[in-house]
């Protein structure tokens, strides 16, 4: 329950209750207790109705280490089925749920969760809300999504999932991260499928599209004919989730924060960490909530500098993972999108490891174009810049 006075004072203000905010207030409570830190979240749980999964080498052990009680499921590999490909890797695989993150948050910040609770004005040390209360603090920080920008130039990675419940064991031991032996629709299609339990599973449809409108519908009912063939037969879908993650294709870092308000920190997807190709965005989240953590006062203008320059570090490290995200955008044909994909899970274990972490190292780049490309080369040529795609996608 909020406080019912006007006005009311924290050590931080953690504008959105999304998965970069949620780990933030995770990482002050537990480093440094005494900061009075208020969250707030317009809807009624944090997190909204969303699964987080990642690689278990995406982050550091001491990262994983901290991670550990979000973790919901736990695999020991998964799968990927391409038409002319099919392949287990080892690599573990984990997952967080947004009923998890709630459930984390809200234990240790106690009355300091403020839910249906509408932003109307965020500056450096102070958020008023719609019903006129307002909260001083020494650090706002700004967890509330993507902002648009022209600064960037974005393809679009939109899924539509369902937990469902089947009438019978649907005999899965690890996900399927991708499953392209489907349709190519809308880009490059594939359905991502977590079980859940024996019975229960997550069954995403997913498209790397260049546009961001969803036709939910239309997802449902691609679900429910995949489900159909794979002989599973649901006797319940219980939750739904969407999502549009971006894609990265090119963009000026420096200019997209010029952008944003003076000395309000922002942070998660509105900082423009995610790893580029996957739109993967919990481990940036983690990484950069230890930071805010660690420093030495915790102030919007210090936590503003933190956020920017990993930002920007980041996107200046991943320039090559935009290269190729715009070979597979740009210079393949939208129904041919799935050989990019194909081809690359024929590579080594680790590479694909590493690929994912978004550490390649420099005979990892080389690897990945050796041999046969994948897109017509007289195409290619044309995108090897960032300055050669247009500003007509942008978030």
């Amino acid at each position: 329950m909020a406080p019912t006075s006007s006005t009311s004072r924290a050590d931080v203000v953690l504008v959105g209750g999304g998965l970069a905010n949620g780990l933030i207030a995770l990482r002050l409570k537990a480093l440094r207790p005494d900061l009075k830190v208020i969250l707030l979240e317009r809807d009624k749980r944090i997190g909204g109705e969303h699964t987080w999964c990642h690689f278990e080498t995406d982050v550091s052990p001491a990262i994983s280490g901290w991670l550990r009680p979000l973790i919901v499921h736990r695999w020991a590999g998964y799968d990927v089925r391409f038409p002319a490909h099919k392949r287990t890797l080892e690599t573990p695989y984990l997952a967080i749920t947004s009923q998890r993150l709630h459930e984390a948050v809200t234990a240790v910040l106690d009355g300091d969760v403020w839910l249906g609770a509408t932003v109307s004005e965020v500056s450096p040390h102070q958020v008023t809300l719609s019903d006129g209360r307002r909260i001083i603090a020494a650090a706002v920080i700004d967890g509330r999504g993507p902002r648009r920008s022209r600064s960037l130039v974005l393809g679009w990675q939109k899924f539509l999932g369902q937990g469902v419940r089947l009438t019978a064991p649907h005999g899965l031991t690890r996900p399927i991260v991708m499953d392209a032996t489907v349709s190519q629709l809308d880009g490059y299609r594939f359905l991502y499928v977590l079980p859940l339990d024996p019975t229960r599973l997550l069954i995403e449809d997913t498209r790397y599209s260049d546009g961001e409108a969803i036709d939910h519908a239309d997802l449902r009912t691609a679900i429910a004919a995949y489900a159909s063939k794979q002989g599973w037969t649901i006797a319940k879908v219980e939750r739904e989730e969407h999502g549009i993650l971006p894609i990265a294709l090119a963009g000026d870092i420096d200019a997209y924060w010029r952008e944003a308000r003076a000395q309000v920190a922002e942070v998660g997807l509105r900082a423009a960490l995610f790893q580029p190709t996957t739109g993967y965005s919990l481990p940036d989240a983690a990484r950069l909530a230890d930071q805010i953590a660690a420093l030495p006062r915790i102030t919007s203008a210090n936590v503003r500098a933190c956020a920017e320059a990993h930002s920007k570090m980041a996107w200046r490290k991943r320039r090559y993972f935009r290269l190729l995200n715009r070979m597979l955008f740009k210079a393949c044909e939208p129904d041919q999108r799935y050989k990019v994909l194909e081809r690359f899970y024929r590579l080594r274990a680790p590479l694909i490891q590493r690929f994912y972490a978004a550490r390649l190292i420099l005979w990892d780049k080389a690897r990945v174009l050796i041999g046969k490309p994948p897109v017509p080369i007289s195409r290619a040529v044309g995108y090897l810049t960032e300055n050669s795609v247009t500003q007509d996608k942008t978030v």
